[in-house]
């Protein structure tokens, strides 16, 4: 076998034994989506619209937040790369606490969208639905930012089992909640939506628990934890985080933003728009979150590499991510091609829903491709640490070209709520060929960035 074969299967091979336990923590929230949306759906299709709202709006400080702890992984890998254990465990200190203090900023900002909440234009009928469930979710954000802190920092250090095992733990005892709690079992009331977001409360709290246990009083992570108490603070520690996670944040954040922003269009169509937008969304998750898994271990391997002074690996570790990204994508836009038709079904039993989403998988298939391409050239950015450039491109992909012809299609030119969502597929294609283009010109001009010790 050639050389440069025998390359790419190393790197096959290791993306997949770091990315595997990463996707299948990921699916397994995508299952606790498919649950709660199927669970809620099936209660009223009412619920199921007020959830598409609300969830679209928590998207946004959900993976602002995912994004900036993100900034994490390119600063472990790297260090562990170069041998700095007790460096790396310092950093997850100064990560948990700039989490605190952009989960304080998040949650005051959804509180001020909570009293502007009735002029986003939704139908009256269901802000009774929607104001509840809105605040046992900004309840829970603080968790998920902490929680985040620790998945990073185990993905980083190339200890994603543990990640799995917990979001696995936590999704199983997200499901029986909502059984439990929307529809009222085990003497428990029937609270519908509320129940659901009660029973999210709870795994949220329960996932952050679990990791501070196994970190602080078990010996998995001994070597890090020394680091954890004994490193001298240093005020730029906590500025390299920030530095380095805000702009995957703002990058993750657009992104978010400009589906946010959909769902107030799709709002202005009605409530079966909106619970066809919710039951698509969720669908088409799959597809970004096992994109993620592979894109989470393109970061891991090319910090660890750079970090380690291997430059001349990166770029096929690049590539290796790709391949795997598009046979991945590919597969995705074939399963729901097949199952079009009957994907709103399993949210609701609305025949006009139904009709709804089943126009909208079409431009979901067609994006597969561009989404699979920016999550590959995105992350292999972040892994050379080369993330300045991220937020300029996700902003003009999303709120420049996205936004504006979702618009265009759908409400000036009237196609309607599959009119809007063509704006996706331009949007997240445009995105990956411009980070594709900047990863080849810094990979051509070796300019690959190196933290301080």
């Amino acid at each position: 076998m050639p050389p440069y074969l025998n390359n790419f299967k190393k790197n096959y091979i290791s993306l997949l034994k770091l990315g595997f336990p990463i996707m299948i923590g990921q699916l397994g929230i995508i299952v606790v989506g498919f649950a709660d949306n199927i669970m809620v759906g099936h209660h009223t299709a009412e619920e199921l619209a007020a959830a598409s709202f609300v969830n679209n709006l928590f998207n946004l400080p959900l993976l602002f937040g995912l994004g900036f702890s993100l900034g994490l992984v390119p600063v472990i890998g790297s260090l562990v790369g170069k041998g700095q254990i007790l460096k790396a465990g310092q950093m997850l200190r100064f990560s948990l606490i700039a989490n605190v203090f952009l989960s304080a900023f998040l949650i005051a900002v959804m509180i001020a969208v909570y009293f502007n909440i009735e002029k986003m234009g939704q139908p009256e009928s269901l802000y009774p639905l929607i104001r509840p469930y809105f605040l046992i979710q900004l309840s829970g954000l603080v968790f998920v930012m902490l929680f985040n802190s620790f998945k990073q920092f185990a993905d980083s250090i190339m200890d994603t089992k543990l990640s799995m095992y917990i979001l696995i733990s936590g999704n199983v005892l997200n499901i029986i909640g909502n059984y439990a709690l929307i529809y009222g079992h085990f003497g428990l009331p029937e609270l519908g939506l509320l129940g659901a977001g009660i029973s999210t409360f709870i795994s949220r709290i329960f996932n952050l628990l679990l990791f501070i246990y196994i970190f602080f009083f078990t010996t998995r992570y001994n070597r890090f934890r020394i680091g954890f108490y004994r490193v001298k603070s240093s005020g730029g520690s906590l500025s390299l985080l920030f530095r380095s996670g805000t702009p995957i944040a703002l990058q993750m954040g657009m992104e978010t933003g400009a589906f946010n922003l959909s769902v107030i269009m799709m709002g202005w169509f009605g409530t079966a728009a909106l619970a066809a937008h919710q039951a698509v969304g969720t669908f088409t998750t799959i597809g970004f979150m096992l994109y993620y898994g592979i894109g989470s271990a393109i970061t891991i391997l090319i910090s660890n590499a750079n970090g380690a002074g291997r430059q001349s690996e990166i770029n096929n570790i690049a590539k290796a991510g790709f391949h795997i990204i598009t046979v991945m994508s590919l597969s995705i836009a074939t399963l729901m091609f097949l199952l079009r038709n009957h994907i709103g079904y399993l949210f609701t039993d609305s025949v006009e829903v139904n009709k709804i989403v089943a126009l909208l998988v079409i431009p979901t298939i067609v994006y597969q491709f561009g989404d699979g391409l920016q999550v590959a050239y995105a992350n292999a950015l972040r892994g050379i640490e080369d993330m300045k450039p991220m937020a300029v491109i996700a902003f003009i992909s999303y709120f420049i070209i996205c936004l504006p012809c979702g618009y265009l299609f759908g409400c000036i030119l009237q196609a309607g709520p599959v009119g809007i969502w063509w704006g996706f597929p331009i949007g997240l294609t445009v995105a990956g060929i411009l980070f594709y283009t900047r990863f080849r010109f810094m990979v051509r001009r070796n300019r690959f960035g190196v933290r301080n010790s």
